[in-house]
């Protein structure tokens, strides 16, 4: 059997940057985690070249009993000239272990395959679950498929832990994100004829000041849970991208803009997307534009009374809340009324970044942790 660090070495060697296919990765997970008493499900995606992978141990149960460990497949490109090593080999700098994926979260992912390989299916009093899903880097995509497309959502366990990046701190709330599309229609023309065309950049640029203006006004608003937040106590509006026009002799016909709100927990997505569109259309002035709907990865939020985040705040010793501004998995399985914590290896600040990488101690105390949670919630007494 794999040890921790060879099934992490192994795990980063496949290139599961989210623009390719994860099924090598996740062939590999299935065969290896595959022998009698385990049930091994297949979730694809909508296009069929990727998939999410649910493995199952234990008795099937109706009341919530178990534990499911989850975690995303998929990580960014790691295209920058400043890695140090080859970022698909596992390499020992000093006490830590660097490589793509290390902390987001490959890491984890190699320790909750250990754990459930080392278990005995027919040992478990109550099931233990691994959920690791695809494209969770570009919108939380496997969770959301996952989410509404599982059909007996009554027999997983109700309790999950999701191993992003945490540096080994319970976190039991996370902003989500919301994805937006505003695109200009204008008319071409020779830019020597400009009474023959109608510029789709010049009312995107009024709506992008407008839409500066709408973001500094949320800033200062304090919405329900944002205590949570100290950092960033409101809903974040980013303007992402700009894109428009061909050429400087060219009067530009089109104009796109992705808007990215981090929206707080309980949120509304459409009374956001009306106080978008209720500052657009005046800055606008009467041009031709749509407002899409492109994407949402929900926020989350747990009481502080649920078992598990009593558990896992008991075995790792923390009374404090903690939360994090980014989104995770977490959203779309809360939405099944599954209640999640986030746990794992690994300092988001590190990720995403050349030279990701984990500390040998932290990977091991995740270890213990999740040991320990495995005991308490799936095996007998």
């Amino acid at each position: 059997m794999l040890s921790d660090r060879d099934l992490l070495a192994g795990l980063v060697a496949f290139d599961t940057t989210s623009s390719l296919s994860n099924l090598p990765m996740l062939d590999f997970l299935a065969g290896y985690l595959d022998r009698p008493g385990v049930r091994i499900t297949r979730i694809p995606s909508e296009s069929g070249d990727k998939a999410s992978l649910l493995v199952a141990a234990g008795p099937e149960r109706s009341d919530g009993s178990g534990l499911i460990l989850s975690g995303h497949m998929d990580v960014v490109p790691a295209q920058e000239p400043e890695w140090r090593s080859d970022p698909l080999i596992l390499t020992s700098v000093g006490d830590t272990l660097v490589a793509h994926g290390a902390a987001d979260m490959k890491g984890f992912l190699a320790l909750a395959v250990h754990r459930f390989a080392s278990l005995d299916p027919a040992s478990l009093e109550h099931p233990l679950l691994l959920l690791f899903t695809h494209d969770e880097e570009t919108g939380t995509l496997g969770a959301r498929r996952f989410s509404e497309t599982w059909t007996d959502p009554a027999l997983l366990p109700r309790s999950v832990v999701i191993g992003e990046p945490t540096s080994l701190r319970v976190v039991r709330s996370h902003k989500g994100m919301l994805r937006l599309r505003l695109v200009f229609e204008g008319t071409a023309a020779h830019s020597g004829y400009p009474h023959l065309g109608r510029s789709a950049i010049e009312p995107a640029g009024r709506v992008i000041v407008a839409l500066s203006d709408l973001g500094r006004l949320m800033a200062g608003e304090r919405p329900p849970h944002g205590e949570q937040f100290p950092e960033v106590p409101f809903a974040a509006l980013n303007v992402g991208t700009v894109n428009g026009g061909s050429a400087a002799n060219v009067i530009p016909d089109r104009c796109e803009i992705q808007l990215g709100i981090r929206l707080l927990p309980a949120m509304s997505v459409e009374g956001v997307m009306n106080r978008v569109r209720d500052t657009v259309i005046p800055a606008a002035a009467g041009a031709t534009f749509t407002l899409e709907y492109s994407g949402e990865s929900p926020a989350m939020i747990l009481n502080e009374d649920a078992d598990i985040y009593r558990q896992m705040c008991s075995v790792v010793g923390q009374r404090e809340s903690r939360s994090v501004m980014f989104a995770t998995d977490a959203g779309w399985l809360q939405r099944m009324g599954l209640e999640c914590v986030l746990f794992g290896p690994g300092n988001i600040e590190d990720a995403h970044r050349p030279n990701e990488f984990v500390s040998v101690a932290e990977l091991g105390r995740a270890g213990e942790v999740l040991d320990r949670i495995i005991r308490r919630r799936c095996l007998p007494g």
